[in-house]
């Protein structure tokens, strides 16, 4: 897609952080947004200041883990616009943190719910209309934790590299379709998002019960996943790399220039038969703020 003027982009987690910083970006290209989230206030402030700008904007409250509400979030996209052009499926969470055999069964299924089965519904319920049109673009949010796995982040790392998986799939499955629907996945490192934070989205049935010990580690986590991404890069920096990928049908969009480190010294451990080494010995690398 080389022109965006007056088509229409989809963003799910569209209220804050990268969600919101994309539906400004598409905005200023001239697009007609649809924004979607879990949060009905900041949804609707992040909708009244992007209409401010003069953008036509369609708002839907939507958990992208239930099928059905984003089935009838393409339903009002569709009704409203007609179309759909780009569909960045954007909504996701933190998951639980500490060593992997730790974690409840409802740190995996609250990560996964957002994660992987958003992106899965999100393609699912649009794919139609996109390969009909045979114009278009998917953007899948995955992140650095897609492609190195860190310490104690288990559900994330699990659910962001299968996004990574899924993109690239979906990638070759629309190239042998010949389509000229186009998919990237995003690959961020630390971005200053809320993402700190995602538990305040965690539905009843996914909390954990009350647990002393996991709950002080998950407080003292939290911190200080606050205080390294409130100083990390700025999320309308990868707004704009997400922009200039879909204009050029790139798949893999990698943000922070020390990502391609990590990756490049993980592959060439995996190749030599070599342990991995630690993945948080700089994380200030990995802000992209240095």
């Amino acid at each position: 897609m080389q022109n965006l003027e007056n088509k229409v982009a989809v963003i799910t987690g569209g209220a804050s952080g990268i969600g919101r910083a994309l539906a400004d970006r598409f905005a200023a290209a001239g697009m007609k947004i649809v924004l979607s989230d879990i949060e009905e206030g900041p949804l609707d402030n992040a909708a009244k200041e992007i209409r401010e700008t003069g953008a036509e904007v369609l708002t839907r409250i939507a958990n992208v883990s239930d099928a059905d509400a984003v089935d009838d979030l393409a339903k009002a996209t569709l009704d409203t616009f007609g179309a759909a052009h780009i569909v960045c499926n954007n909504a996701g969470v933190g998951g639980g943190t500490g060593p992997i055999w730790e974690l409840s069964l409802k740190d995996w299924e609250f990560t996964f719910g957002a994660n992987i089965w958003g992106i899965i519904h999100g393609v699912r319920s649009f794919a139609a209309t996109l390969l009909a049109q045979n114009e278009g673009h998917f953007v899948n949010t995955a992140s650095m934790a897609g492609l190195v796995s860190m310490a104690n982040m288990g559900p994330y790392n699990v659910t962001k590299h299968g996004v990574v998986s899924y993109s690239e799939t979906m990638f070759e499955d629309l190239r042998n379709a010949g389509s000229n629907v186009g998919v990237s996945v995003l690959c961020p490192a630390f971005v200053n998002t809320k993402i700190w934070d995602s538990d305040r989205n965690r539905p009843e049935e996914f909390k954990n019960p009350k647990n002393e010990t996991m709950d002080a580690r998950y407080q003292a986590g939290k911190q200080m996943l606050k205080a390294v991404i409130e100083n990390a890069m700025p999320a309308e920096d990868v707004a704009n790399a997400v922009h200039d990928a879909i204009l050029e049908k790139q798949l893999y969009i990698l943000t922070h220039s020390a990502t391609k480190d990590y990756v490049e010294r993980r592959m060439n451990n995996m190749i030599s038969g070599k342990n991995p080494e630690p993945t948080t010995s700089n994380i200030q690398s990995l802000t992209g703020t240095d």
